[in-house]
C-alpha cells in the first residue's frame, strides 16, 4: 500500500492502483500465461498495434553543434560538443580534458545521485547529466557523442529547452536499424521510506508523478504524462530545477550549487518564489521532477513500455529502479527487431518557432 500522510494523495494513488490492477488482469487474460520451472513468464502471442506503431528506426543528429555554460554544482565553465554517432553507439560522453576518456550513459555507470546524476567509468566522471539526457530521450535521439571539457554538463537555464534548441540546430537523422523497446510484463517496485516508484504493465508509455513537500509553495502536486515528442516539447521541457533559499548555504558548504542562481533555477523563499519572472507552469515543480525522471530512465538505453508511478522520488530512487529493472529480466521482454533495414536516411527539422 502506498503511504502518504495526506488523505487526498492516498485516495488518488489507491484508485490509480485499482485501475492499474484491472488493466493488468485484462492484459494477462489477453495473452498466454505459461509456467516454467524457475517461475512464471508471460509469452506474448502477438504484439498489439499500439506497440507496433511505437517501433521506429534509431536516430542520431546530422551536424556537429556546441554550447557553453557553467556547471550548477561546480560553478566551472564548460563546453559541450554534440556529434553524430553510428547505430548502436548509444549516448557517450568523452572527457576531452582527460585524454578522451569515454563514459557511456548507462545504468552500469551510475556513480552518484546526490542532487544530480553522476556517471563514472574507469576513474572519469561527468555530473548533472539528467537534463541533457532528457532532451535526447524526449526527441528519441539514440546515438550521439558528447565531447565535454570539464566534469559537469552546463546547467544552461535549468531546463532542457536550450538542449532542444541545440538538437534542432543539429537536425535529427534517422538510421538504418530498428530501436528495440523494453516492455514491462510484471509489476516492479522500489521503496525508500515514503518515497516509492512502481512500474506496471501497460500498452503504452505513461508516467504518473506525485510530489508532497512540507512547504507552502509546493505542498502537493501531481501530473499524468503520456510521453511523446509533442508532449515533451509542450509539457515538461521548460520546467526548471528548483531549490530552497534556506538550503543554499548548506549546499555550498558541501561543495554544491556553486554555479546556482536565479538565472538557472527556481529559488523558493519562505512563502514565495523569488525569481522575478515567476513560474513557467503553475505546477513547474512536478513537471521538472518528470523531466529528471525521463533523463534518469533513459540510462536503460531504450524506451520503456509501462506505467511508471512515482511518489516523492528523486535521482537516488530513480537510479535504484533502473538498476533493479535491468537486473530483473523476468519483469520485461524486448519488443522490436534490432536488425538492419534498407532505407533512405531521413532528416528531421524542428522549426525554432515551435521550440
Amino acid at each position: 500500500m502506498w503511504y502518504c500522510s495526506n488523505n487526498s494523495i492516498v485516495n488518488v494513488v489507491f484508485f490509480t492502483t485499482i485501475a492499474l490492477l484491472n488493466k493488468l488482469i485484462t492484459y494477462c487474460l489477453s495473452n498466454i500465461i505459461c509456467l516454467r520451472t524457475y517461475g512464471m513468464c508471460i509469452a506474448l502471442e502477438w504484439v498489439k498495434k499500439e506497440i507496433t506503431a511505437m517501433i521506429r528506426l534509431q536516430r542520431t543528429i546530422k551536424n556537429i553543434v556546441s554550447c557553453e555554460g557553467i556547471g550548477l554544482h561546480t560553478g566551472k565553465p564548460v563546453q559541450i560538443v554534440l556529434k553524430p554517432a553510428p547505430v548502436d553507439t548509444g549516448v557517450v560522453f568523452v572527457r576531452t580534458d582527460l585524454d578522451g576518456a569515454e563514459i557511456m550513459a548507462s545504468t552500469a555507470n551510475i556513480a552518484a545521485t546526490s542532487y544530480a546524476t553522476t556517471l563514472s567509468h574507469n576513474g572519469a566522471f561527468v555530473k548533472t547529466v539528467e537534463h541533457l539526457l532528457a532532451a535526447f530521450s524526449g526527441l528519441n535521439i539514440d546515438n550521439v557523442i558528447i565531447d565535454i571539457d570539464s566534469e559537469e554538463v552546463p546547467i544552461m537555464d535549468g531546463s532542457a529547452r536550450p538542449f532542444i534548441r541545440l538538437i534542432a540546430d543539429a537536425c535529427i537523422q534517422t538510421q538504418g536499424k530498428y530501436q528495440p523497446l523494453l516492455k514491462v510484463i510484471m509489476p516492479i517496485f522500489v521503496r525508500e521510506g515514503n518515497k516509492q516508484i512502481a512500474i506496471w504493465p501497460a500498452e503504452s508509455p505513461y508516467i504518473s508523478y506525485f510530489i508532497d513537500f512540507n512547504h507552502p509553495m509546493l505542498k502537493e502536486q501531481s501530473l499524468q504524462y503520456l510521453p511523446s515528442e509533442d508532449a515533451f516539447l509542450s509539457e515538461v521541457v521548460d520546467a526548471r530545477t528548483f531549490g530552497f533559499l534556506s538550503d543554499v548555504q548548506t549546499l555550498q558548504a558541501n561543495g554544491l550549487a556553486k554555479g546556482g542562481s536565479m538565472n538557472n533555477a527556481v529559488v523558493i523563499g519562505e512563502d514565495t518564489v523569488l525569481n522575478k519572472e515567476g513560474l513557467r507552469y503553475k505546477d513547474e515543480f512536478v513537471r521538472h521532477k518528470i523531466l529528471d525522471l525521463i533523463g534518469d530512465f533513459s540510462l536503460i538505453g531504450m524506451p520503456i513500455i509501462g506505467h511508471i508511478v512515482a511518489h516523492k522520488s528523486g535521482h537516488a530512487l530513480n537510479a535504484q529502479m533502473v538498476s533493479k529493472l535491468m537486473n530483473s529480466p523476468q519483469h520485461w521482454v524486448l519488443v522490436g527487431s534490432p536488425k538492419e533495414v534498407p532505407h533512405k536516411q531521413h532528416e528531421m527539422q524542428y522549426q525554432h518557432a515551435a521550440l
